[in-house]
């Protein structure tokens, strides 16, 4: 990708009860990317993978701290056999691994997280928790791992010597996968297909945003987004079109 087209605005203010500076991309959050799953989305495989339905989910899940796991666990117990593909093998071998280094995921199974429903599941194709969730109209990322539920957000946080906390919200790039993410075949923030929603951004994910960055700083950048402007910056993945 042509660097110079990848050319993102943002916005940023002081919070100094909390002696933290907040920055969010503007260009992505007024952008129009919504989830395609099922929909064109070609996986992160090195090849197109649309075909197996996979989207982001055909590696297990990383966990951000032991609250996200046990977030995962208590949900567990609430999936049924009707909303859960590989409900028997999760109760059989569990649903967790831990490699050599300590990180702990979700398991693969047939080359994918455990809880991928596959393409011609009578139950619901996709995450088997987001399945169980909509069924009991409860919002699937009070279901989900973190990671699973903030994808494609990513925020960031850190620290100066003075103890002054940067804390950035902006889109997940290939980078954020660490090494591999270069050799995805295709990767939704970069492709056009993916910027067909019918709402911004930050309309369109606001409840993952909300919890993310909370309520006061979410309505704080929305009345920046839509302040008047001239001619804001179309999304790179727009842009090359």
């Amino acid at each position: 990708m042509d660097n110079l087209l990848d050319l993102h605005e943002w916005l940023s203010y002081e919070d100094d009860s909390e002696q933290r500076t907040w920055m969010f991309d503007a260009t992505f959050l007024r952008s129009s990317w919504s989830c395609i799953f099922g929909s064109g989305c070609r996986g992160v495989l090195d090849q197109d993978a649309a075909h197996l339905g996979q989207g982001c989910c055909s590696y297990g899940a990383h966990f951000v701290d032991d609250e996200d796991i046990a977030t995962v666990i208590e949900h567990v117990d609430r999936l049924s056999k009707q909303n859960w593909q590989f409900r028997k093998d999760g109760r059989r071998d569990g649903v967790l691994t831990t490699d050599a280094d300590g990180v702990t995921t979700t398991r693969l199974v047939d080359n994918a997280c455990i809880f991928l429903n596959r393409p011609g599941f009578e139950g619901g194709e996709g995450c088997a928790f987001h399945v169980a969730a909509v069924a009991v109209q409860e919002r699937p990322l009070d279901w989900k791992p973190d990671v699973c539920w903030q994808l494609p957000l990513r925020l960031e946080s850190s620290t100066d010597d003075g103890g002054h906390v940067t804390s950035t919200l902006r889109e997940w790039k290939r980078r954020d996968w660490g090494a591999g993410g270069q050799e995805f075949h295709w990767w939704c923030t970069e492709s056009s297909d993916a910027f067909v929603g019918a709402v911004p951004v930050y309309q369109y994910l606001k409840d993952e945003i909300v919890e993310m960055v909370g309520q006061v700083n979410y309505d704080r950048i929305v009345a920046l987004l839509q302040r008047p402007q001239s001619t804001p910056l179309g999304h790179p993945a727009i842009r090359r079109r």
